[in-house]
């Protein structure tokens, strides 16, 4: 049986695709192409995208058409997201966007083989489905949502798996912010190895 990572993909089942301001992380506040791709195994109950799940929902894209639409924008990145994008072989994808001299970041919870050619690969691996071990060493960026007081150890575990240079962020569940934020303040002033993330898209109602 063949790995999805065997298979060269020219179309790409697209939930949304949008030019906007990166939300959260490393690269929070600068202008990002988002591409949305359909289909997610990973199940976060607290998931706020929960329609991305089911990829045969969701239309499929030429890829080479994605791009032309990213190059009517003024974007010098794209973020390829989820749903869990690495469900997909992004070989073909990552391999246009950077011909077209485009910088590639994606957000994955590691749960699926590595594909494409990335520039910063944000982790943010979930309970539900752990991330494959050659995964995080690779990772740019480790993105932790707290939505409880037991995903500071969580975090401490991953944040011990990952390299030395990969930078380390923890970020409230949005429903339980106003809960959890004050928690991962004093934790971060303990721990100052890492950095707070916040959704800012959800607070200047950007997508």
């Amino acid at each position: 049986m063949k790995e999805v990572s065997d298979y060269i993909e020219t179309t790409l089942p697209v939930m949304e695709h949008f030019y906007t301001l990166q939300g959260e992380g490393y690269h929070q506040g600068r202008a990002a192409y988002f591409i949305r791709l359909g289909g997610c195994d990973v199940g976060c109950v607290w998931c706020d995208v929960k329609d991305s799940w089911d990829a045969e929902k969701h239309p499929q894209y030429e890829i080479r058409s994605l791009v032309s639409e990213v190059k009517k924008t003024p974007a010098e990145i794209v973020v390829i997201t989820g749903g869990e994008p690495l469900m997909h072989n992004l070989d073909e994808l990552t391999k246009e966007l950077q011909q077209a001299g485009l910088k590639t970041n994606i957000e994955t919870s590691g749960a699926h083989p590595l594909s494409g050619t990335w520039n910063w690969i944000c982790l943010s691996p979930k309970k539900f489905k752990a991330p494959l071990p050659e995964i995080l060493l690779q990772a740019n960026e480790l993105k932790i949502i707290i939505f409880n007081k037991s995903d500071f150890d969580w975090a401490e575990k991953y944040g011990d798996l990952v390299s030395p240079e990969c930078k380390l962020y923890l970020q409230p569940e949005w429903d339980k912010a106003s809960q959890v934020t004050p928690l991962i303040i004093e934790y971060i002033k303990a721990n100052p190895k890492w950095d707070l993330s916040l959704q800012i898209h959800k607070y200047i109602n950007v997508p």
